[in-house]
């Protein structure tokens, strides 16, 4: 294809527009000036094109040349993906510091995959198979958590004429596949796709399962299913990153994708820093192993701000592709939507709400489509789920923030963040009263098999407490608690024990900062329990002072500490707690 070369007329920082550029496409990726700057085309206007660059603009000028690679903007995607950190266009950090230093210069060109790297590659396909895109040819042992399937690209079909096992560079060939007319098509392990192309699969399906991440106001109250949305807003201060931290480390998915999108440098710091030490809980190897960092910090150039969350994504859908769960971590997508107002208004186009683009709930609703439990491309119906929990930053925590409300409209979980709990010390901060799950229900025979109880009916039971103590406590600030009903004080009761000891979680706590499904439920039912029995004892002529000051609370608020495998504790605080109610 004949090269497409344009010069300068503009630049508005990071909006570079250029004329002469007659045959060029929408999102085709550009270098700018001689110092060859990568950029996108995000308008096009007869033989003007206008261009995020990616990289910082000082110093170009009009009359400077645009040369069109005539690709958009593409991920590379195969072994050696796994433990690496990337910047929003999947520049490989430390790979940009040994050839730059610690800052990074303009124009600095690193592929995101090593090419010199031999892998061991395992062939499970044969010679003679009929193969389609999606179709799995064998494998690599990435890591120690990660077997790596390498698949036919999705635009390929054929049968196998040659396949080898062995060690292998990732642009080596290790298969050749005839396609219907005869030619043959060397396949490597190494595939490139546009990162605004959402991956192919043969079917969506309606997600069933929970992604389980240990934390109890989550798993319990306001469950994710795999393959699912949920979003994470709050104030300044309220946990989001250290609540997103917990579910990178404890939730049930194969593969962690987390995205610093132009967050604090120095947080963004603490994630670099801190993944590498965590440890995988199921298999006591570095988190890392199964994690891929895409970090964009907020003084990075805001045009590759509006990329990373496309290229976070893509690296996923990669991986759900091989028939993993997948979750991906973004954090946040306010400052995401702030690169997209700040180019907008580059463009000059008309403003919606707030100064945020009219099209900001399309560009959401696009990022988080791409979320679902899907079955794969290839002959064995495998099934991948891919999973995205994003953050968002609201300027004072306000919540009727145009970006909360585009989000709110697309995703199903909401766990919304209150300063006034994180100020009390209450983490994870998710307050119970605005929180919401719309996947209950289609979870609700999930939750029945693996408790064997109607799990719905108890969550519902302990909602309707906690929201009747909101209603209580009006009436206790006008005219104290004394006035309240004998049943209306237990009530409080169980309403604290609930808040304090059960949905109270601490992160830094080696046992309590992970609870499995099988622990939440029976701390639950205990509480649960205690309070039926209070008012069952209550109705046969039990003084309510004695009730609401049972030896045995204090064992109940330490029971949270018991580790896994103690569980039977707490079964025996439950007969320890009836025996003693029914004393009274």
């Amino acid at each position: 294809m004949e090269q497409i070369k344009g010069e300068i007329i503009r630049v508005s920082g990071p909006l570079v527009v250029a004329k002469g550029m007659n045959g060029a496409k929408m999102y085709d990726v550009v270098h700018v000036s001689a110092m060859e700057l990568v950029g996108e085309i995000i308008e096009l206007r007869g033989d003007r094109a206008s261009i995020q660059v990616y990289e910082d603009t000082a110093g170009i000028g009009p009359g400077e040349p645009v040369t069109s690679t005539n690709q958009p903007l593409n991920v590379e995607l195969g072994p050696g993906l796994i433990e690496s950190i990337f910047d929003g266009i999947q520049r490989p950090l430390d790979k940009v510091m040994e050839k730059t230093g610690n800052l990074i210069t303009r124009g600095v060109h690193v592929n995101a995959l090593d090419r010199s790297k031999k892998w061991d590659f395992k062939a499970s396909a044969k010679p003679g198979d009929k193969v389609a895109g999606g179709a799995i040819l064998g494998s690599v042992k990435e890591t120690t958590l990660v077997e790596h399937r390498i698949m036919v690209p999705p635009d390929v079909e054929g049968v196998i004429a040659e396949i080898k096992s062995g060690s292998f560079t990732i642009e080596e060939t290790i298969a050749r596949i005839k396609d219907k007319d005869g030619q043959s098509i060397e396949v490597s392990m190494l595939q490139k796709w546009p990162v605004r192309k959402g991956r192919p699969y043969q079917k969506r399906l309606a997600p069933d399962s929970l992604l389980s991440t240990g934390q109890r106001v989550i798993d319990t109250f306001f469950p994710v299913a795999k393959g699912g949305t949920a979003s994470i807003p709050g104030p300044f201060g309220s946990g989001k990153t250290v609540v997103q931290h917990q579910l990178a480390k404890w939730a049930d998915a194969e593969i962690i994708v987390y995205i610093g999108c132009g967050e604090r440098g120095n947080e963004m710091t603490d994630v670099l820093l801190e993944f590498p030490e965590l440890k995988d809980p199921k298999s006591g190897e570095p988190l890392m192993k199964r994690t891929v960092l895409v970090a964009n910090t907020s003084n990075m150039p805001v045009a590759a701000r509006e990329a990373s969350i496309y290229t976070g994504i893509t690296i996923a859908e990669y991986f759900r592709d091989m028939g993993l769960n997948v979750a991906v971590m973004a954090d946040s997508t306010s400052r995401w939507a702030e690169a997209l107002r700040e180019i907008s208004g580059r463009l000059e186009e008309m403003p919606g709400e707030e100064g945020y683009p009219a099209y900001l709930p399309t560009k959401a609703a696009d990022f988080y489509e791409r979320a679902g439990r899907v079955v794969c491309l290839g002959n064995d119906n495998r099934e991948g789920t891919l999973t995205i929990i994003g953050a968002v930053s609201p300027p004072g925590g306000d919540l009727s923030d145009p970006v909360v409300q585009a989000t709110l409209k697309v995703v199903k979980v909401y766990w919304g963040l209150d300063s006034k709990l994180a100020y009390r010390r209450h983490f994870p901060a998710i307050n119970w009263l605005i929180s919401y799950s719309l996947y209950l229900e289609s979870l609700r025979d999930y939750f029945n098999k693996i408790t064997g109880v109607d799990w719905l009916s108890l969550r519902n039971k302990a909602m309707a407490i906690l929201e009747k103590e909101a209603e209580l406590e009006e009436i206790v600030r006008l005219v104290g608690r004394d006035t309240l009903s004998p049943r209306d004080q237990l009530l409080l009761e169980s309403a604290k024990s609930i808040r304090e000891d059960f949905l109270h979680q601490i992160a830094f706590d080696p046992v309590d900062t992970y609870a499995s499904f099988k622990k939440q439920q029976k701390l639950l039912t205990l509480i649960l329990n205690i309070y039926e029995w209070n008012l069952d004892a209550l109705e046969r002529g039990a003084e309510p002072e004695k009730l609401m000051a049972l030896s045995i609370r204090d064992e109940i608020a330490k029971a949270k500490y018991t580790p896994e495998n103690q569980l039977e504790k707490i079964d025996a605080l439950s007969l320890k707690a009836r025996e003693e109610v029914d004393k009274l």
